[in-house]
């Protein structure tokens, strides 16, 4: 979620008309059982509401509709195989409407083994609301601040098999994304093929920048500067990982005149694998 950005123009990244993926539709249809014709009016209902209590760009733009965790490059060859065990735990850190849990879900893979935390649960009931699951998804969610050592995310630590971390490092400064990588690393689990799976906007040149309503910076990685954040704060405690990733063309970032760094944005989607 782009959080934080409450005195900057947000009605920018409002789109009139919003885009199903199959795979999302397939989702809204057969797991949340709403009949075909009704799914995109269903969809504008809840944006709207949405928008209505925190306007970020992922929901002006209907991105919290990816259900992104299906997409990463392991979801189909290990995420999906090793939740669908029973075994293993998985966590949505800033979860938000914890629409990748639900991807999970609706592929058969025990809620009961899934976690879902944010720094507030806003926008869980709408998630109960868009998935219509209030009544069956068993899953666990967690309000909780992750710069917060003593927070209910305690509980989770030593526990996690699978962390997404899908949009949130990128909101936060190079100081404070060690910080998180600190926690994530204390909520795996303390054994080989851990992981740490996700998506987020970078940037070709890795650098601080500034946010758009001007206050404070963001941190935007290379996959380089992503990998070399990771071996720091591993060799703190002691831990490697094996970091891989892949970039794509940033859609939905915008190119101003004013902020010329948008022309070299880019999706960084990553696994962060403990061995």
């Amino acid at each position: 979620m782009e959080k934080g950005e409450d005195h900057y123009d947000m009605r920018q990244w409002f789109k009139a008309e919003l885009t199903l993926s199959e795979s999302t539709r397939h989702v809204l249809e057969h797991y949340s059982k709403i009949p075909s014709e009704e799914v995109l009016p269903h969809v504008y209902a809840i944006r709207e509401k949405a928008w209505s209590i925190h306007p970020y760009p992922c929901i002006g733009q209907g991105r919290f509709l990816d259900l992104s965790i299906g997409q990463h490059m392991l979801y189909q060859s290990e995420i999906l195989p090793r939740m669908k065990t029973g075994e293993q735990t998985y966590l949505d850190l800033g979860c938000a409407f914890a629409q990748d849990l639900r991807r999970l879900v609706a592929d058969g893979v025990d809620s009961s083994k899934c976690y879902g935390a944010d720094l507030r649960l806003d926008f869980i009931d709408i998630g109960y609301e868009l998935f219509r699951d209030k009544d069956t998804l068993k899953s666990t969610f967690i309000a909780a601040d992750i710069f917060d050592p003593d927070s209910p995310l305690k509980e989770l630590e030593g526990k996690i098999d699978i962390i997404d971390a899908s949009s949130f490092f990128h909101l936060f400064d190079l100081a404070d994304q060690k910080q998180i990588a600190r926690s994530v690393i204390k909520l795996m689990t303390p054994r080989e093929d851990s992981l740490v799976v996700g998506r987020q906007v970078g940037n070709l040149q890795a650098a601080e920048y500034p946010k758009r309503n001007g206050q404070g910076s963001r941190y935007r990685h290379s996959i380089e500067s992503w990998r070399e954040m990771w071996s720091e704060v591993g060799g703190e405690v002691g831990v490697q990982f094996d970091v891989q990733g892949s970039t794509r063309p940033a859609q939905g970032v915008r190119e101003t005149t004013d902020r010329p760094e948008d022309s070299s944005a880019v999706m960084m989607e990553f696994s962060v694998r403990r061995l």
